[in-house]
């Protein structure tokens, strides 16, 4: 245990080496090769950016603002596409009832619905939610349908041997629990792509502030330094995102993948 301690710490070191070198070369090429910021502003010229956007008090309310259009989009997202994947997956006659209407619009990307989002939601925080939403959703009706699809035959037939023959406790007992990691790999790509869509869903003007359409304003003022700052931040939070969600579905929802279940 402790050796496997210090192997992980020299792992996180390397990452932060590979951050400092990119740095480095980002330093290097823009003040000696580039040597113009609109084109590529200097890690210097973003970190007094940032310093500056702080001090006016403004990057909290984007912050803010992103999260709750985040928020809305990614909740609905979930409230309909895991009990959308779970029925089709469990059920084959809702499955080829739902399967068309899904794969026709799976493929239309999110940012061709901004004109009904306008127009149903105008303006409002509900418009960017919606977008993010039609992002996200798709991928977690899939991979929440792979999942049940993929529960074992053998595994129901027990259950039902045992006594568990309502569909409910099936799905209940032996469905959802089979089926949670490819339903938390579809929650944790759609929270990916949610987070994408995000500049786009509040390109348009839903509110005035959010990560996304500060980035867009500074990038119409020509202040490239402040846009990257806004980006930087964008990585940072789908990041936190990440890991905060991996460490809590291992820690809470699947120990038994690692034999960690007391």
């Amino acid at each position: 245990m402790r050796r496997h301690n210090q192997t992980n710490d020299k792992n996180r070191w390397l990452g932060v080496l590979a951050i400092l070198i990119a740095l480095a070369f980002w330093q290097f090429v823009a003040v000696v090769i580039i040597r113009y910021p609109f084109i590529l502003p200097a890690p210097t010229d973003v970190l007094a950016a940032f310093v500056s956007l702080v001090q006016k008090g403004t990057l909290l309310l984007d912050v803010q603002a992103s999260l709750v259009h985040f928020a809305i989009g990614l909740g609905m997202a979930l409230l309909v596409g895991i009990p959308f994947g779970m029925v089709m997956g469990w059920n084959r006659r809702l499955d080829a009832f739902l399967d068309p209407l899904i794969e026709i619009l799976r493929p239309i990307p999110p940012l061709a619905w901004i004109p009904f989002a306008i127009i149903w939601f105008g303006l409002t925080a509900s418009a960017a939610g919606f977008i993010i939403f039609i992002g996200a959703v798709f991928p977690v009706i899939i991979n929440t349908y792979s999942g049940f699809r993929g529960v074992p035959r053998v595994l129901v037939e027990a259950a039902k041997m045992l006594g568990c023959t309502r569909s409910r406790d099936l799905i209940r007992y032996i469905a959802l629990p089979a089926a949670l990691p490819s339903v938390a790999a579809g929650i944790r790509i759609a929270t990916g792509v949610g987070w994408m869509c995000l500049v786009a869903a509040e390109l348009f003007g839903v509110s005035n502030y959010g990560l996304g359409q500060k980035l867009w304003w500074f990038y119409n003022l020509h202040q490239m330094d402040s846009v990257v700052v806004y980006m930087i931040i964008l990585g940072l939070i789908g990041l936190a995102f990440d890991m905060v969600f991996r460490y809590y579905l291992d820690r809470y929802f699947l120990k038994w993948r690692t034999g960690e279940v007391a």
